[in-house]
């Protein structure tokens, strides 16, 4: 008999009931210590004052109205976006996955607007993931992604992680965009470097294409920017945000220029709950935290002092681990021993890791922890490790 949850999910055996900072509580009382924050979602830790106060308060208010209104905690939003990056105009979502539908929608009709509606080819990578719509799992293209739901969506091109020459040469007449996250998470953590980025900007201008990131999970101060773009002095036109922006409540955005922008007019897209009052408040309050002066001077601190540590670790421990890789606090450690054995040793030792590809485990931990955070990690890695070498 099927479960009353649809069993898409191989989930751990873990009933957690309260979150303080770093760490969770299970429903027996055991620590853990959260270095996957939701899958880099909770950008400010566990029950966070600021964000408690601003969801309790807009809840004794104002919940939803839809989008037939105005909404003021929404305009706040739009405009902290706006003056803090390279956008003229934002639209909320929900998720990430919803981003996506947005962004591919918003780059085809650009081109149709602009009287060339065979432009509708998007550039993508492999290793990469852009939620499990129907878009995002035609853009990423993978068989684990796509086995059993076609037909998928046409329209997408997929090229070789760090190919140039293969953008280059896929580049047609119906190329409408090239999108790509600057740091794969679901992939490996795996950075795209600031060079690269550049040529794909100057091949979008060159062409006339559109740019779209994805910063669904390496943006919101993940990377020590607010967003990992920044680190390469590029910008593109389109950007996709969600999981950090709401620091838990489901929120998302499609970030764009006016340019990129200017055949979305009233009609062509729409979201019921997509920058709803109480989302918006929660968002809110998280880019004050993160924008605010020394936040990410602090995750940069922080991040510099869990890589060097980390590096110790795989120096004791070879055989289980080979390499750190990622960039501010969105790092992964590259395993010798199968990445699973590392998480699930973790449970034991109440430790929380998340895996990825490339046989990579992710540490995503709140971009809030403390040093005293950091020390404890060190300590539960070392352990893990200490018990996998021994078997």
């Amino acid at each position: 008999m099927i479960a009353s949850v649809l069993p898409t999910y191989s989930r751990a055996p873990l009933q957690f009931v309260k979150g303080e900072g770093s760490w969770l509580i299970e429903a027996d009382g055991r620590r853990f210590l959260d270095l996957g924050a939701g899958i880099a979602v909770n950008a400010l830790g566990h029950a966070h004052p600021k964000l408690v106060d601003a969801l309790t308060s807009q809840a004794q208010n104002l919940w939803h109205v839809s989008n037939l209104y105005e909404i003021p905690q929404q305009q706040t939003l739009a405009d902290t976006l706006v003056d803090n990056s390279f956008a003229d105009t934002v639209f909320f979502t929900n998720s990430g996955t919803e981003s996506c539908e947005l962004a591919v929608k918003m780059a085809r009709k650009y081109f149709y607007e602009k009287g060339e509606p065979d432009r509708v080819e998007i550039i993508t990578f492999d290793g990469s993931f852009h939620g499990r719509s129907a878009a995002g799992i035609a853009a990423a293209g993978s068989e684990k992604m796509t086995k059993g739901f076609g037909p998928l969506l046409p329209g997408f091109v997929h090229l070789t992680f760090g190919d140039l020459d293969g953008v280059t040469n896929a580049i047609t007449d119906k190329t409408a965009a090239i999108l790509i996250e600057p740091v794969q998470g679901e992939g490996g953590i795996r950075p795209v470097p600031d060079a690269e980025l550049k040529t794909l900007r100057a091949l979008c201008d060159e062409h006339g294409l559109l740019l779209i990131f994805d910063e669904v999970q390496c943006g919101v101060g993940r990377t020590g920017k607010l967003f990992a773009h920044e680190w390469a002095g590029v910008t593109p036109d389109i950007m996709m945000v969600a999981k950090g922006i709401g620091g838990g409540f489901p929120l998302g955005a499609v970030l764009a220029t006016e340019k990129a922008a200017f055949g979305m007019t009233a009609g062509t897209h729409g979201s019921t709950y997509g920058g709803n009052p109480l989302g918006c408040a929660v968002g809110n309050a998280v880019l004050d935290e993160v924008t605010s002066d020394g936040f990410l001077n602090e995750v940069n601190r922080k991040a510099g002092l869990l890589r060097q540590k980390l590096e110790g670790l795989i120096a004791q421990h070879p055989a289980v681990f080979s390499e750190v890789r990622g960039v501010g606090l969105m790092l992964g450690l590259k395993c010798v021993v199968t990445n699973m054995d590392v998480v699930q040793v973790g449970y034991d030792n109440q430790l929380i890791t998340v895996p990825a590809a490339d046989n990579v485990i992710r540490l995503l931990p709140p971009l809030t922890l403390t040093d005293d955070d950091i020390d404890a990690a060190l300590d539960l890695l070392d352990k893990t490790a200490a018990q996998l070498s021994a078997a």
